[in-house]
């Protein structure tokens, strides 16, 4: 049986404006005395999803969650001015200093490990445990793995993937993928903008969950997110996600001392498998635990079942520290 946690409502949420014509939502919900916490969704461009907030006991947990720039509901929608991973990491502490918040706890899953690890390693002393789900470090590495003809999920899903390039096949031949996309995202027509996005949506939901059956007509009825989503992730992809190679793991000592849980499906498709476990080896403090017969997706029960564990072995854990 799941161990998670019955959905919540939020009890504030509040529009920030963090400059440079961005405004970000923000929420919270559980326990406003609990443990601070604060969840970073993936993509780039995915928005929160109410779902979040059954990883946390809501009764132990102050849980805050916000949209990123440019997705969701903070505003303006799909903004790539000032729109990168240093943007981001000024967000997190400009909340974090909003709320008066100390100390908190840093959770993310996919391209919200990268902002979790990111933003721990910049200000050590403001996190107190990190927990994470299908990592991603970020690398050039990484980038193929996910996007490019010759990396290991088009290898593994090459009939899905010939269905993914179908529109870029013809697209000059020295740009990669992630540029042929690009280009149509930001000079293509409305309708090829549209194609795009569904078919970039698609091969990332086909490949992150186990046995999946998505089709394009499944993104009808959210085009926004899938805009979104789309688009962001297409330019932090292209920008190497603003940061240098291997940064993550070339600063990962700054966080030696504080206690983290690196959860990940043993057939992770988006996020190999590798980064998990060379991020637990360079880590002194990172457990992993290793998800069998599950996927990348947060949705999958076994994986929001190890989240939940996860979260409530941690409370436990900051509680006895504390006392």
């Amino acid at each position: 049986m799941s161990h998670i946690y019955p959905p919540i409502k939020t009890y504030h949420s509040e529009m920030l404006d963090v400059g440079d014509g961005h405004q970000i939502y923000l929420e919270q919900s559980g326990n406003p005395e609990g443990l601070p916490v604060l969840y970073l969704h993936g993509g780039p461009g995915a928005g929160l999803s109410p779902m979040y907030r059954s990883f946390f006991n809501p009764e132990v947990y102050r849980i805050i969650g916000f949209d990123q720039r440019g997705c969701g509901q903070s505003l303006p929608f799909a903004k790539l001015e000032h729109n990168t991973t240093e943007h981001l990491l000024a967000d997190i502490e400009f909340i974090r200093k909003h709320l008066g918040i100390k100390k908190w706890m840093l959770c993310g899953g996919s391209w919200g490990t990268t902002l979790a690890l990111l933003s721990a390693i910049a200000k050590p002393e403001a996190v107190s445990a990190i927990i994470l789900r299908g990592v991603f470090l970020g690398r050039k590495q990484d980038f193929e793995w996910f996007i490019e003809q010759s990396g290991g999920a088009a290898q593994l899903f090459p009939e899905y993937y010939d269905e993914f390039v179908e529109m870029v096949k013809n697209g000059a031949k020295d740009l990669s993928v992630t540029d042929r996309f690009y280009q149509i995202f930001l000079h293509g027509d409305e309708l090829s903008r549209v194609h795009a996005a569904k078919s970039w949506c698609m091969w990332e939901e086909r490949i992150s969950v186990l046995n999946s059956s998505v089709k394009e007509h499944d993104f009808h009825q959210n085009l926004s997110r899938a805009a979104s989503l789309a688009l962001l992730e297409c330019h932090y992809i292209k920008n190497n996600c603003f940061i240098t190679e291997n940064q993550i793991l070339q600063n990962i000592h700054k966080i030696d001392s504080i206690p983290g849980t690196i959860i990940h499906g043993r057939f992770d498709i988006v996020c190999k498998m590798e980064n998990a476990y060379t991020l637990s080896k360079a880590w002194r403090e990172g457990q992993l635990l290793v998800v069998p017969e599950a996927g990348h997706s947060a949705s999958d029960p076994r994986i929001s079942d190890a989240i939940c564990h996860a979260t409530d072995r941690m409370a436990k854990f900051l509680k006895e520290k504390q006392s």
